[in-house]
């Protein structure tokens, strides 16, 4: 067999050394790759790059296309981005698998049989990072939920339950609260879930599903979440299986992959020769299944699950109920390495298929377009009086002819016409203009003359129907 380039990330903290302990295993196991080392992360930040990474380290990451990633230190203070989320979106990574398995009883846990992956999207939602302070009180953050991008990690979920022998895909939203963003993501969901009959598909939102996750884990199968979410729930998920240091994770794109672990850099223990390196080690097993070396990936994963029921163990997980050794970052790479070609007996062995070749993923085709019509503005202003019916004062009279005030808000909370005086009021406020034939030019004569009455606008939200449905929130009383 060819061995297959790979592009490998020491990190920061602990990185370093939990790196050159799966390696050694990797190479141990007979893993038919070439390392190529980039360095990434708290040195690269340091000399200016707030991204973390240079450009040399992109053109080994495009041409290797598999990065195995040890975690890193962001500097504290403003200015420094995340490479994680710098990564995923550069390279397209818009899916993010994490299988999350339970040890018992040799890592302690409450739940016995863990057995679930969780799929969260990668690229979208909260963490397209789009800030704003608008007013001296008010700060926003965008929520983008795209239906391209929705269609692709729901079709990635559904493709992976089939692939893979699952029975089940929860879809987890807060589609009660934010109707139109999580909405979409769980419309689509049943949409594209219907072409999965063999599948038992259902729905939760995130307060509940995050609740049975903790105290049910065992009724999941996959769980397929918007990319908050996800990350929440996958940390809850592998706290529940006995520790965030055991798992791993991969985030898959059509043409790139990246494997690491779920945790951080640790730096309060870098140095000390304790860390535990099987986070990492998953990572390297899913990666190596993504590169087509399944024996490897299972001969692998079977001589660490061989490792934990011996109880060798390092210090995260020791217990003395279980455990029969501590042992430090080292000691467990050559524990693995020595019992490659073994089996675990009470844990389930290790098996993995060969990736198919079709992909996950088909390209997603876009929709024609629905007819578009503006019928309005909201306008969001920077007002520090307490009265709504003064600003309403203020702003009545500069409607135009196609565009009449119907509502000012606060905070997403109606205030006027009909506000009660308990509402907590901020200096953020937002006026809806609504009227019929709509033109751009007519927006723009509205704030034309917002500016002109001395009231600050911060921000604005053209008002669309999408095939005559309103594509906006309508509020209380509209």
């Amino acid at each position: 067999m060819s061995k297959t380039p790979i592009t490998v990330a020491y990190g920061d903290g602990i990185g370093p050394e939990i790196m050159s302990a799966v390696l050694q295993i990797l190479e141990a196991a007979g893993a038919q790759v070439t390392p190529e080392v980039i360095e990434i992360g708290e040195s690269v930040y340091l000399r200016g790059h707030t991204s973390g990474i240079e450009d040399s380290a992109w053109e080994s990451l495009r041409r290797t296309k598999v990065f195995l990633k040890a975690p890193i230190t962001t500097p504290q203070g403003g200015g420094y981005k995340s490479l994680n989320v710098t990564v995923r979106k550069t390279l397209g990574l818009y899916a993010n698998v994490r299988p999350v398995q339970s040890y018992e009883p040799f890592v302690t846990t409450k739940h016995k049989s863990i057995d679930l992956v969780i799929v969260r999207e990668n690229e979208e939602d909260l963490y397209a990072g789009i800030e704003h302070q608008q007013t001296n009180e008010v700060v926003q953050c965008l929520k983008l939920i795209s239906r391209p991008g929705t269609e692709r990690i729901v079709r990635y979920a559904l493709e992976f339950a089939r692939r893979n022998g699952r029975k089940k895909v929860t879809c987890i939203t807060k589609d009660n609260i934010m109707k139109l963003t999580d909405g979409l993501f769980h419309r689509v969901f049943d949409e594209l879930g219907a072409e999965y009959p063999e599948l038992v598909k259902e729905h939760m939102i995130v307060d509940i599903g995050a609740a049975r996750l903790a105290e049910m884990p065992e009724r999941f199968d996959v769980i397929l979440a918007p990319n908050l979410y996800g990350d929440i729930l996958s940390d809850i998920a592998a706290e529940v299986a006995g520790s965030v240091g055991l798992a791993g994770s991969a985030n898959v794109g059509d043409e790139v992959a990246m494997f690491e672990a779920v945790h951080g850099s640790a730096p309060d223990i870098a140095g000390k020769g304790i860390a535990n390196p099987s986070g990492l080690l998953q990572g390297a097993i899913l990666m190596l299944v993504h590169i087509g070396q399944p024996e490897v990936a299972a001969r692998i994963k079977n001589a660490w699950l061989k490792t934990l029921e011996e109880g060798i163990h390092t210090a995260d997980i020791y217990d003395e109920r279980v455990s029969v050794q501590k042992v430090g970052t080292q000691e467990f790479a050559r524990a693995v390495i020595e019992r490659l070609g073994q089996e675990p007996d009470r844990l389930r062995p290790a098996r993995f298929g060969k990736p198919s070749p079709e992909p996950m993923v088909p390209r997603v085709e876009r929709k024609p377009a629905a007819q578009k019509e503006l019928v309005g503005v909201d306008v969001f202003v920077d007002w520090k009086g307490q009265k709504p019916e003064e600003l309403a004062a203020q702003l009545q009279p500069l409607a135009t002819n196609n565009l009449e005030l119907v509502m000012i808000t606060n905070r997403g909370v109606k205030v006027w016409p009909g506000g009660f005086p308990e509402t907590f009021r901020t200096d953020h406020w937002r006026g809806r203009f609504m009227g019929q034939g709509v033109r751009h030019a007519d927006v723009v004569a509205l704030l034309t003359r917002v500016a002109e009455a001395g009231l600050d606008f911060i921000k604005t939200e053209n008002l669309y129907t999408f095939d005559g449905k309103p594509g906006y929130s309508l509020g209380q009383g509209q």
